[in-house]
């Protein structure tokens, strides 16, 4: 254990000052983190430790679920609910177009109709944790494109509870398609009466939250969230549903701004550990037999993205350069696909599945914070500039 917690901490000091260099040249940190957790990881060994994933795997998961909960803490519920309709609209189209590419990407491939399924996922779905990082680190939950952005990322996260059941009849050696049914009610009854609790449970929850003394309010913050994103878990819904849940009923009550400055140094350290462990489970050793197809999903990917983001931007009434802005933040994809990778292997699918997302795992989730932070701005210059011109020339 001591040598567990002495590499972890020496990871987070090097994650640290290269975090601090990115940031001086304006670059993210989350594929900094995620880089550093690479160099340390078996298969690069770059940084020379010893670090198994598993020994870190649960300070990880509390990661995952406090970003999660903060991104609840600041979702606007009402401004969600007025627009629900074209939200969700906007939502299934982003979905659509992604997942359907995806699946298109995968037969083509020929790899197997159930490996294909899966590649659908890897490719379609975001990764809630970059997207929450990325959306906090840039100061973008207040923007006009934030209800948008964050709207699609809760549409993703309650469809994949249907397509997990799906995939498990597809790639189950004895499916049962009525269990997998009974699986999704249960998680839509789930997050049913949890957004019923976040829209008429504020004063049951006030009262929980609702601690004088500082440590047991965090104590018991922490718990709540921790608490519900497990239950959310064993049901068979995505723990990161359950903890985003959990903070739209904490934004409900009147712990709300208490909360979000409470639970920001946790959320910050705790995201590091999830990013680094998320570096440390890539293998780039079979990198080169699947570069070709990844390469090919990522360009996919970017015109997907782009094109979902105009259409949804376009159902709220937005700018085009609003639709740039949500389909970047929204390319970067992460642990859902590792998950998916994961649940191939066990289910004995191709082999060349794990590689593959995980190659593509790491180039959109390194491309797609560096094109949020840098492809918008400069469109804007590009946009802006054509009007100074045209009045230089009138002078002229």
């Amino acid at each position: 254990m001591g040598h567990t917690i002495l590499v972890l901490g020496l990871l987070l000091v090097i994650a640290t000052f290269l975090g601090r260099a990115a940031r001086r040249i304006g670059l993210p940190t989350v594929p900094v983190y995620m880089l550093v957790g690479l160099a340390a990881s078996p298969s690069v060994h770059l940084i020379p430790i010893d670090l198994p994933y598993e020994e870190i795997h649960l300070l990880a998961t509390i990661g995952l679920v406090l970003l999660l909960f903060h991104l609840g803490l600041e979702f606007d519920a009402t401004a969600f609910a007025k627009n629900a309709k074209s939200l969700i609209a906007a939502g299934i189209v982003y979905i659509v177009i992604n997942v359907g590419a995806g699946f298109i990407l995968g037969m083509v491939l020929n790899w197997g109709v159930a490996e294909a399924l899966v590649i659908a996922g890897i490719t379609g779905i975001s990764s809630s944790a970059i997207v929450t990082k990325l959306m906090i680190e840039q100061k973008r939950l207040y923007d006009a494109e934030a209800p948008l952005i964050l709207g699609i990322v809760v549409i993703e996260d309650v469809f994949l509870a249907l397509y997990l059941a799906v995939l498990g009849v597809l790639i189950s050696n004895d499916p049962n398609i009525w269990a997998s049914v009974l699986r999704f009610a249960i998680s839509v009854a789930f997050l049913t009466v949890l957004f019923i609790i976040a829209r008429k449970g504020s004063r049951l929850i006030s009262r929980i939250v609702n601690e004088k003394s500082a440590e047991l309010f965090v104590v018991g913050l922490v718990g709540l969230a921790l608490l519900l994103a497990g239950a959310a878990e064993e049901i068979g819904v995505s723990d990161a549903i359950g903890a985003f849940m959990v903070g739209l009923i904490v934004a409900g009550t009147n712990a709300r701004h208490r909360a979000e400055k409470t639970i920001t140094p946790l959320r910050d350290t705790f995201a590091a550990v999830f990013f680094i462990g998320f570096g440390l489970t890539l293998d780039p050793a079979r990198f080169g037999e699947v570069l070709v197809p990844v390469l090919v999903a990522v360009a996919m990917a970017i015109v997907t993205n782009l094109t979902a983001g105009l259409i949804a931007a376009r159902l709220q009434k937005m700018s085009v350069f609003s639709g740039l802005e949500v389909g970047f933040i929204l390319l970067s994809r992460g642990e859902f696909a590792l998950i998916l990778a994961t649940i191939a292997t066990a289910a004995g699918l191709d082999d060349r599945i794990a590689p593959f997302a995980g190659l593509y795992v790491l180039i959109l989730a390194i491309v797609g914070p560096l094109c949020a932070t840098f492809v918008p701005r400069l469109w804007a210059a590009r946009v802006e500039q054509p009007a100074v011109d045209e009045k230089q020339l009138e002078r002229v």
